[in-house]
């Protein structure tokens, strides 16, 4: 889902000035987004350099290491995702950015990002038909949700949306920051860009219900995922549920299983 991201961030820098030939791109990452900067650079012929932490699945670092990816690792708390990790992460990528011929990503406050959702938005209303009652999709930076919702709306504003973030963690729902193991989703804090207009609601999944509903994607339809596409499937059963039979809900399943087999999300019920 990210090369979309990937791509438009870096052909804007490209096209501006700020990243020039031969330059080195710096992100802090969960490993999703630093995956599709790390393909993108490769093939571009610019280094990556990415930041990451031992919260995250190794099968992202040796992803990002194949692509020729130099790799900083942030040490978690007994590998939960905090909102003190993701912003030691973030302090420590801008203080490698600072290098002589290194480009920050910078992915939280980069409004270069959403654009490259746009055409993911077109994807879901051509694929639907134009027929689609609601899109479900958890939050991280918020770009990939926004950027769709952007052009779902163009199309029909009555278009329901429901943003989905951990339980343990729900700051856009207004609770207090927790740890939770749901990779790539709920930083702990409010994105930068974060628009509440753009949302119909917000729901809450938690871990263990996000890695169930993975297990049960893998083994009742072979849709073989991550967790954070275990909890966009159930909020958006809930919300199928809610509608009713004849509603189509749209979500989407982000990355694959391959990328977490050295976590337990396969390895224990």
């Amino acid at each position: 889902m990210k090369d979309r991201m990937a791509k438009a961030v870096i052909e804007r820098a490209e096209s501006d000035g700020r990243l020039r030939p031969g330059g080195t791109v710096v992100e802090y990452t969960a490993g999703t987004t630093g995956i599709s900067l790390a393909l993108v650079c490769a093939a571009k012929g610019y280094r990556f350099h990415a930041v990451f932490s031992d919260a995250f699945s190794n099968e992202k670092r040796v992803t990002m290491q194949a692509f020729g990816s130099q790799v900083t690792d942030v040490l978690s708390d007994n590998k939960k995702i905090t909102e003190k990790l993701i912003k030691e992460m973030i302090e420590t990528s801008r203080k490698v950015s600072k290098q002589p011929g290194h480009w920050w990503a910078d992915q939280l406050n980069n409004h270069d990002a959403p654009t490259g959702y746009y055409s993911l938005g077109e994807e879901i209303w051509n694929q639907t038909n134009g027929k689609i009652d609601a899109f479900v999709h958890a939050v991280s930076t918020a770009h990939s949700i926004h950027g769709v919702t952007k052009t779902l709306w163009q199309h029909d504003p009555n278009i329901h949306i429901s943003a989905v973030e951990p339980a343990e963690s729900a700051v856009l729902s207004g609770h207090p920051t927790g740890s939770h193991k749901i990779e790539g989703i709920g930083l702990g804090f409010i994105p930068p860009l974060w628009n509440p207009s753009l949302v119909n609601e917000i729901m809450m999944v938690s871990t263990d219900e996000a890695k169930t509903m993975a297990r049960r994607l893998a083994r009742e339809e072979g849709l073989f995922a991550g967790t954070s596409s275990g909890a966009n499937v159930v909020a958006a059963l809930r919300v199928a549920q809610r509608l009713g039979p004849r509603a189509t809900v749209v979500t989407l399943l982000v990355d694959s299983g391959l990328r977490y087999i050295s976590t337990d999300l396969y390895r224990s019920e």
